[in-house]
């Protein structure tokens, strides 16, 4: 404020305009009433207050509140500029100061100097930090359902937490996670989430994609559920591990538990026993079950309660993030050797050494990855010919048109 004390008496009592008050800082903060980022849907713009002005008398203006925006614990932020991580806010009650307020105005009293004792000259308020972010939700489970749609995840959930999702007999049904609670005994309860359904190539963001392979990170524990109609069960179990794999390569080493749902119905019963050895052959262990009548839920949930005990915590620190990958796992290099063909990369030696070479789909599906990724094209273009070996991490291969 520009200002110059009037008193009776003092007819030169000099500059006393007050400072004005610091613009108030923009917090996020982590709130667990909240379990979504629903409300900025309909707001998405949000202005601190201004501090109030100086006053006469070297009053210095009451500086503005801070403007504090509740989030969800898993909040992801990100820039829009960049993209990089901002914080991860993950624990109740942590928080980051995203844009900082800025300083009040200097008022005329300020500026009075030997030469100038009558200034006129006050500061307008430093402006506040603008920042455009992006929320990204990740939501936080000790265990978290995952398999092919229509497996059943649903029906677990509902039979194993009070959760109430939606349920149907198509594919997809489930199109945002669910949460629920359950309770173990008197002394243990698990938070599980069921995940929807992943198809071929969602790490490329095909299907549901990558759009909801980022809540898997959250969980500690997976239960794997397969569907026991389905025509070749391995295979859908080969699929979803390496879709996992290929998106973070945590995914794929975190602990699972094999379930095999719909046993309540006389087609899963009578293969159940076949199931079981070819999955035996490749040292995983399965536990038959039926979401549908509950049929040894309790077995399930104390095994998934007994293996999240062992399980490691996730690391995070506050402000940090979670996941965060330093190279791009897409790319790849082809070199000639001695023998044939050499090609180096992570994504496609990860899903080299997690395709079953003795099942002729899983063969064909690693084919296909090879054609996302590009590496046919480049192997054709770089001179391979008919009969000529590939080496993939541990394995070679014979070129075949």
């Amino acid at each position: 404020m520009v200002h110059f004390r009037r008193e009776k008496y003092i007819p030169r009592g000099g500059p006393d305009g007050g400072d004005g008050g610091r613009g108030g800082d923009v917090i996020i903060r982590v709130s667990p009433k909240l379990n979504t980022l629903y409300q900025f849907h309909h707001k998405q713009k949000f202005i601190a207050e201004d501090g109030k002005k100086g006053a006469k008398s070297n009053r210095t203006g009451r500086s503005a509140d801070d403007l504090v925006i509740n989030v969800p614990p898993g909040t992801v932020i990100k820039s829009v500029e960049g993209g990089q991580i901002i914080a991860d806010l993950v624990e109740d009650g942590q928080e980051i100061l995203i844009c900082k307020g800025g300083r009040g105005g200097r008022g005329n009293a300020r500026f009075a100097n030997s030469r100038d004792q009558a200034p006129r000259l006050a500061e307008r308020g430093e402006p506040g930090q603008e920042l455009m972010i992006n929320l990204e939700l990740k939501l936080i489970a000790d265990i978290g359902i995952i398999g092919v749609p229509n497996a059943g995840k649903s029906t677990l959930l509902a039979a194993l937490t009070n959760a109430k999702p939606k349920i149907a007999d198509y594919p997809f049904t489930t199109l945002e996670p669910n949460l629920g609670v359950a309770s173990v005994d008197h002394e243990t309860v698990l938070v599980l989430a069921d995940i929807p359904g992943l198809i071929e190539g969602a790490h490329l963001g095909s299907g549901l994609g990558f759009e909801f392979l980022r809540h898997i990170q959250r969980t500690r524990v997976l239960i794997h559920l397969l569907d026991g109609l389905a025509e070749n069960t391995i295979l859908d179990y080969a699929q979803i591990n390496s879709e996992l794999s290929l998106f973070d390569p945590d995914l794929g080493k975190k602990p699972q538990i094999v379930a095999v749902n719909k046993m309540d119905l006389d087609d899963v019963k009578n293969r159940w026993k076949v199931i079981e050895r070819e999955f035996k052959k490749k040292g995983i262990a399965t536990i038959a079950i039926s979401a549908a009548t509950k049929e040894n839920l309790n077995i399930l949930l104390y095994k998934s309660a007994e293996l999240l005990k062992s399980a490691p915590a996730l690391s995070n620190t506050p402000g940090l993030p979670l996941y965060h990958p330093k190279t791009d796992p897409r790319k790849y290099e082809i070199n000639r050797v001695s023998k044939g063909w050499q090609v180096n990369g992570e994504s496609i030696e990860r899903a080299a050494a997690m395709t079953f070479w003795d099942n002729y789909e899983s063969i064909r599906r690693f084919q296909r990855i090879m054609e996302n990724l590009g590496i046919d094209e480049d192997l054709r273009k770089a001179g391979v010919k008919e009969g000529d070996l590939v080496m993939i991490g541990d394995y070679e291969l014979e070129w075949k048109e």
